[in-house]
């Protein structure tokens, strides 16, 4: 196609007021006027004849490298491709009508050998909802994509071109979240403090002048925590690599963007030391604490006679999550094989209860039954039986295993809020109802078993996680341990004085002096430290 380079100028005819162009006098002059180009292009697919013009050029050399760079992309689809050529003419003329810069060459053949549009320019938001309206995934996952996307990604990165999303706008991004939180907890701070102040004001006007300032004030809300930042990056990563698969862009920032480390609270266990001085101070030495097996068996006995206590018990000595004791139904339980299925959970999505599977491939397993666990399941199932008789045309029937004194779902929720009611009024020391599951993983430690039994007792994918996030030391195994390791060192009886170094051993009296050296020795001793 014909192409070529000119220089022109904006000189007018003094007598038309028309610009002289390229036919300005002046043009003979070396520094007068600029360079241009132009290049027909593929005709429409009405057949309208189109060319791609460019000025501005310092020179002739400039005008022509790009004249070349608008050959070469024209060049990319075949001679005989008319749809290819077709596109290719549009896209030239989208960026002639935006002054957009020349296309690049390798990204667009990249997009022409793919199918891709070459005109369009699909934001970082656009691509989002794209990509997570065809994911075929689990409920519960696809809620938190959800919550990331619409809640921080959209947000902040939204309106970036996909192709030129890079790594400083996702720091950028992650850096905003933190300011945020500093901006959460000072607004969380001042509510807090007048509601503090509230309480210890007289006067029904002072009262409700107080109320309807906090009214107008924050409500308290949730920081965006290390663990959420690296869900909010794990799901913008999901979302790019399929973007790479597709051949829409050929890099993932968000797999080189650094986050500050999740530090796991360690799981620390409630001795008698800590007990006290959680009574005296109301502090707790790390969020997940685990009751000592005294402690528990302390727990069960004070609620034995509780409708949902079956539950409490399997989660306590056999570890299964809130969901999923919330999602057994009476056919996951072998009494005569002494094993109970974990095949469902019930979890929130949307606000919604619903049931779902379980939270891994490793979630799905089965869990054995000690005699006890047993017999307190076979007691239930006698009680629940008497309750639904008792309610009569009321019973919903749910189909699970634990239920409301109405047969309806119990909601996992609810039963966290129930647990701490009953670890208050059982005064022991404050556990949440996740750490019964840390508890049944130490209890079993404590036990002698394995901890690849263990993992597979939680349903955990990996052993590494049993072992340095779901277990505590009990101070009693500590203590043996510690003893055991001690006994295998060999040792002699020594003959020199307790407390003493070679430097300092004294010989030991001969029989002949009746023991006046040691007392010599003694009173040296005595004024040395005194």
């Amino acid at each position: 196609m014909r192409g070529s380079v000119f220089r022109r100028c904006a000189c007018r005819d003094p007598q038309t007021g028309k610009q002289y162009g390229q036919s300005c006098p002046k043009l003979t002059q070396r520094r007068h006027g600029t360079w241009g180009m132009r290049q027909e292009l593929p005709p429409t697919a009405d057949g309208e004849r189109r060319t791609f013009r460019r000025s501005g050029y310092a020179s002739a050399t400039e005008a022509q490298a790009d004249l070349d760079g608008v050959r070469a992309l024209l060049a990319v689809p075949d001679t005989d491709d008319v749809d290819g050529r077709q596109r290719m003419g549009d896209l030239f003329e989208r960026a002639a009508s935006n002054r957009e810069p020349l296309p690049d060459l390798e990204e667009t053949r990249r997009k022409f050998r793919s199918g891709q549009s070459l005109t369009a320019r699909i934001t970082v938001g656009e691509w989002l909802d794209t990509w997570i309206a065809g994911r075929k995934i689990r409920r519960n996952t696809l809620d938190r994509y959800g919550r990331d996307i619409r809640l921080h990604l959209k947000p902040h990165i939204g309106d970036v071109r996909l192709d030129r999303l890079r790594v400083s706008h996702l720091s950028e991004m992650f850096n905003a979240i933190v300011e945020r939180n500093i901006e959460i907890e000072e607004a969380n701070a001042l509510r807090r403090a007048a509601l503090d102040e509230l309480k210890a004001l007289k006067g029904r006007d002072r009262r409700r002048a107080a109320r309807a300032a906090i009214a107008e004030m924050p409500p308290f809300r949730r920081t965006v925590g290390p663990t959420t930042r690296r869900h909010i990056r794990a799901t913008l990563r999901a979302a790019l690599n399929d973007a790479v698969t597709q051949e829409l862009i050929t890099f993932n920032p968000a797999a080189h963007v650094e986050l500050d480390p999740v530090r796991r609270p360690k799981a620390l266990v409630w001795t008698d030391e800590r007990v006290a001085r959680w009574r005296a101070t109301g502090e707790r030495p790390s969020p997940v604490m685990v009751w000592t097996p005294e402690q528990t068996g302390a727990f069960l006995d004070f609620i034995a006679d509780d409708e949902l206590y079956a539950l409490f018990h399997l989660i306590a000595l056999r570890g299964l999550r809130r969901g999923e004791a919330c999602g057994l139904r009476p056919e996951d339980l072998d009494l005569k094989g002494g094993t109970v299925t974990v095949a469902t959970q019930l979890v929130e999505i949307g606000g919604e209860i619903e049931e779902s599977e379980p939270k891994s491939d490793a979630g799905n397993r089965i869990v054995a039954l000690d005699a006890g666990s047993l017999k307190v399941t076979k007691r239930h199932i006698k009680r629940q039986q008497k309750a639904r008789e008792k309610a009569s045309a009321a019973w919903v029937e749910s189909g699970r295993l634990f239920t409301r004194p109405t047969g309806a779902w119990v909601e996992p929720d609810w039963l966290s809020d129930y647990f701490d009611r009953l670890v208050r009024r059982s005064g022991l020391p404050p556990i949440r109802l996740h750490d019964l599951r840390h508890g049944a993983a130490t209890i079993a430690l404590a036990a002698g078993t394995e901890m690849k039994v263990v993992q597979e007792m939680l349903g955990h994918s990996s052993i590494s996680l049993t072992s340095d996030t779901y277990t505590s030391v009990l101070p009693e195994l500590a203590r043996e341990a510690a003893e055991a390791a001690a006994r295998l060192v060999p040792r002699q009886r020594s003959k020199r004085p307790a407390g003493l170094t070679s430097g300092t051993q004294h010989p030991s009296p001969s029989a002949s002096n009746n023991g006046k050296d040691r007392k010599t020795s003694k009173k040296q001793q005595v004024k040395r430290f005194s």
